[in-house]
This record gives C-alpha cells, structure tokens and sequence, in this order.
C-alpha cells in the first residue's frame, strides 16, 4: 500500500515536471515567434520606406514642364550622354532639387522625433515651437542686407544665421516651459512665438530689392526651388553629421524615454544629454530653414506615422525610419507643389500641411479620448 501511494507521488511530480517543461518550452516557442514576428516587421517597414523613396525619386526626376523618357534620364545619369538642354535639366536642375528635398525632409523629421522625445509631447516640433520661424526671421533678415550691398549670403552663413535663429527661439520656449507645465500652453506659446517671427520676417521682406523680392518671398512661404550641387554638398555634410550623432543617442534616447530618473539610474547624464537633443534638433532645423524656408507638419507628422508602421518606438529603428519617411513624405508633397497648377508651383508647406494636419489632429484626438 505504501508502495502503491509513493509510485503515485512519484508520479505527480514527474507529470507536473513534465508540464512545467512543456510549458516553459511553449513559453520559448511563443517569444521566439514573437520575436521573429517583430523583425518581419521591422524588414517589411524599412524595405516598404525605402521603396516609396525609390518610386519617388523616378517619379520626380521624370516629372517637369520637359518630357523625357526613362531612358533617356537613364543615358544622362549614368552614361553622361544626352542631349545638351536635357542633361543641363537633370543634372543642375532636378537632381539638385530631388537630393536636397531627401537630404532636408529626412532632416527635418528627425529634428521632430528629437523635439518629442525632449518635451515627451507628441505635438512637438521645428514649426509649431516657433523654431523654424525663429531661423526664418535671422536668415530673412541676412539676406535683406546682403541684397541692399549686392553680395551674396554663403551656404555656410546660411545655416550659422538660421541656427542663431533657431537658438533664440528654444530659448523663448525653454523658458516658457519652465512657467508653463502644461504641454498644450506650451504648444500655445510656441505658435505665438512663431507668428512673431513670422510677422516681423514678412514686415522685412518688404523692404528687399524689387529684382530679388519673388525669390525672397518665395523662400520665406517655403521651398525647395533653386537648389545647387554647392547647396547640397553643405546639406549633406551638416545633416549626416547630426544623424550619426542622433544614431549614437539611441540608448540613451531609449532610456529617457522611459522617464529621467530611470535613465539618470542607467548612468545618463541628463543635463549634457538635453542640451546635446537641443543642439541636434536646432541644427537640423536651422539647416531646413536656410536652404527651403519654414516646412510645416512634417516634423510632428512623420515621426508618428513611422513608430505606427514599424509598431515600435526603440530609436535604434525610429531615427533611420524617420529620415527615410521624412524623405518619401517631402518627395511626395513637391512632387505635389511643381505639378498640380504646373506651371504655376506651390508653396512646399501648403502642400505638407494638406497631408500632415489631419495626422496632428488625429494625434490630437486620440490623446484627449485616451
């Protein structure tokens, strides 16, 4: 009898051994599928990002008031070879253009990833902070001297005028939000800030030369029109610098995001950490503003659409994510902006604002039902 009850004992326990091992293995198995699952998503997002960037940068090269066919383009990018006033069109007009829209879009994007992760406000970025106009107002301010004594603003003093710019208008904000608790009054107050700048910078600009007015005003509404491979070299190197930055933040990105003293915990120096977010977003920000004027909603827009498709909001993905839809996206919109009313080109902000407004709203409601 006793012998019996032990067998059964001994029995138990190896059954519910054997289902603690099952259960644990189906615990693996549902991880490790998880997992997988999560980096299909994560190579589906990118490779679909990478494809709209693709189909777009043919579609706008292919686009314009001249007509020329895919292998035509083709023989002018890739042999040299071409007709003297098609490969002129090409290569100093729409190339130039398509890069700096790529270069500036994915810029600007990311200036509002970093901008939300400062103020932990999903509603923040370049254009509805003010800082954008902040930049506007510096550089408008520049030019107009310049063209008063006839000389030309470097691609370098561009961006140092719009940085200044960029700076003084954080400056408003950060101290706003040092009395100002709420993140909506901020928004608020950052919006003000921006119709300030943007009021002076449209009182200045009357008072350019009639010869240079157009092209003033035009860049002061927002435009990616007029842009030189000597444009595009500086872009290039101010943004990519300030990526590669923004790409070694990524951990501690991560951890501020979980909130500051989990990521002081982690060893984050967070004073140094948001002055070097400050910096980076100003930077990029500035950069946008010297070359195409203020761009709105892309930076607020773009970041969020990117944390839905990749479903995740780890920097290590969102920061090259955000630059590739801020590229598509911008490709998209003056792709928009030149032929719509062609020949007639519409400002690039009209156009992101159509497509990006209704994403701010959406965001909006969603935190209020939330």
């Amino acid at each position: 009898m006793r012998n019996t009850k032990a067998e059964n004992t001994e029995q138990m326990i190896t059954g519910r051994k054997n289902t603690d091992g099952k259960n644990a293995e189906a615990k693996d198995r549902g991880t490790k599928d998880k997992a997988a699952q999560r980096r299909l998503r994560y190579t589906a997002s990118f490779v679909i990002l990478l494809l709209l960037t693709g189909i777009l940068f043919i579609w706008n090269i292919n686009s314009g008031s001249v007509d020329l066919s895919i292998r035509e383009i083709c023989q002018i990018i890739f042999l040299r070879t071409g007709d003297t006033t098609a490969y002129n069109i090409i290569w100093q007009i729409r190339l130039p253009r398509i890069l700096a829209v790529i270069i500036l879009g994915g810029a600007l994007s990311l200036s509002g990833f970093l901008l939300q992760t400062f103020f932990s406000n999903p509603i923040a970025g370049p254009f509805v902070l003010g800082i954008s106009s902040g930049s506007k107002l510096i550089v408008a301010l520049l030019m107009v001297y310049y063209l008063s004594v006839s000389r030309t603003m470097s691609s370098g003093m561009m961006i140092v005028a719009a940085f200044i710019g960029a700076m003084i208008s954080m400056g408003f904000v950060l101290l706003v939000s040092r009395k100002v608790k709420n993140m909506s009054m901020l928004v608020i107050c950052g919006v003000m800030i921006g119709y300030i700048c943007s009021s002076i910078t449209d009182f200045v600009v009357t008072f350019a030369d009639d010869s240079n007015i157009v092209n003033l005003h035009n860049w002061s509404l927002g435009s990616f029109s007029g842009m030189t491979w000597s444009n595009v070299s500086v872009m290039a190197v101010v943004v990519g610098i300030s990526l590669v930055i923004a790409f070694f933040l990524s951990k501690p990105i991560a951890a501020y995001q979980l909130g500051e003293v989990y990521a002081q915990n982690l060893g984050v120096n967070i004073r140094l950490f948001r002055v070097a977010l400050i910096l980076l977003s100003s930077v990029l920000s500035a950069c946008v503003t010297a070359f195409a004027g203020p761009i709105s909603f892309v930076g607020i827009a773009v970041p969020h659409l990117v944390k839905s498709l990749l479903n995740t909001a780890k920097p290590i993905l969102v920061i090259p994510a955000c630059f590739l839809g801020g590229a598509a996206f911008c490709l998209f919109c003056d792709l928009i902006a030149r032929t719509a009313f062609s020949p007639t080109e519409l400002s690039i902000s009209s156009v992101t604002a159509i497509f990006g407004a209704p994403v701010v709203i959406y965001i909006m409601i969603r935190r209020r039902s939330a």
